[in-house]
């Protein structure tokens, strides 16, 4: 019988590094970067969120001694670091030497996963491991605590209330996003930079400014989705390429979500269902060479959607108009 009870709660924790990813990519297009490096900026967010952790728990010898606030702080500022690296790194070369920004988004996700496969598996290697993994739990019990009366509240305490804290920060920051993208003149000049960026310049906007900051913060953004997934969704436990595509599922919704962030919130959760959805449906003996197709969902569901929103005519509905476009401003 399908729990539902226990599908969402999974389901969720599958749906936050996409919505992070999504809500970082969608305020990047706005300003017309196509920034197809998000699955190696999540690498990075995450491994950085590891090597912080893992010298900080190296440095207490006791474990009853870790301080939570540090234990929180610490991967939390090295994530955000590494990630802000990446998007200033992509910055400089697509922005500012103009480079193609498809070819720089595919070297960057190649640059960050073997960006954090060479670190995973050299912390493996100091840690002593017998396994192919790194194991943080301490500073994930840190990032994966709940609420402490979510339990007394049956179904609705487990679905609404079960989540670390980053799981909550990931859906504020989607709905922050779309808020001030579509409500505040910052917003409106992010999307003015987008649409148009020598109208804009003629306009007085910054537009150099405007890619900067929006590609930075975009990335910080998906860097938290990496270091959530690893912190709180496994455990503290690091695998190499255990992080998997979700990368390029995240990027995917930003079209499926006709870059909304507050659309991504629920989108993300839904993919993220499809993502483990396999493991709720009957699987015995009689069902095994169905589980492969099972597995499968999610990526057909993407290539429906990715068809039918291309499909769609209206204005609203379409990438910003120079998405992918560098900007010449001696051209203007």
């Amino acid at each position: 019988m399908f729990d539902l009870v226990a599908f969402i709660p999974r389901a969720v924790g599958q749906g936050i590094p996409l919505m992070c990813g999504s809500t970082g990519e969608t305020i990047t297009q706005k300003s017309g970067n196509l920034n197809l490096g998000i699955p190696g900026v999540m690498y990075v967010g995450a491994i950085s969120g590891v090597i912080g952790a893992f010298y900080y728990e190296k440095s207490i010898p006791e474990p009853g001694t870790l301080n939570p606030f540090l234990a929180i702080t610490i991967p939390l500022l090295s994530c955000l670091l590494g990630s802000l690296l990446m998007g200033l790194l992509y910055c400089f070369l697509t922005v500012s030497l103009r480079a193609n920004q498809n070819v720089t988004g595919l070297a960057m996700t190649t640059f960050g996963v073997g960006f954090g496969n060479f670190f995973g598996g050299s912390l493996i290697k100091i840690s002593g491991a017998d396994i192919p993994s790194i194991a943080l739990s301490r500073t994930s019990l840190c990032f994966s605590k709940s609420l402490p009366f979510a339990n007394n509240l049956g179904w609705f305490g487990k679905i609404f209330l079960s989540y670390g804290f980053l799981a909550y920060v990931a859906i504020i920051l989607s709905f922050v996003a779309s808020f001030i993208i579509k409500r505040t003149r910052p917003g409106l000049h992010l999307r003015a930079v987008g649409e148009s960026p020598t109208t804009a310049d003629a306009a007085g906007i910054n537009v150099i400014a405007y890619k900067y900051i929006a590609t930075c913060v975009g990335c910080m953004i998906a860097g938290l989705g990496g270091l959530y997934y690893v912190m709180d969704y496994a455990c503290g436990v690091w695998s190499n390429d255990a992080f998997g595509d979700r990368g390029w599922l995240a990027i995917a919704l930003v079209i499926f979500t006709i870059w909304r962030p507050n659309v991504g919130v629920f989108a993300s959760i839904f993919f993220g269902g499809l993502y483990i959805l396999y493991l709720y449906l009957p699987t015995g003996m009689d069902h095994m060479e169905y589980k492969e197709l099972y597995k499968m969902i999610p990526y057909v569901v993407t290539l429906i959607v990715l068809v039918i929103t291309s499909m769609r005519n209206k204005r609203e509905n379409q990438p910003p108009e120079s998405l992918g476009l560098p900007y010449f401003r001696e051209e203007r």
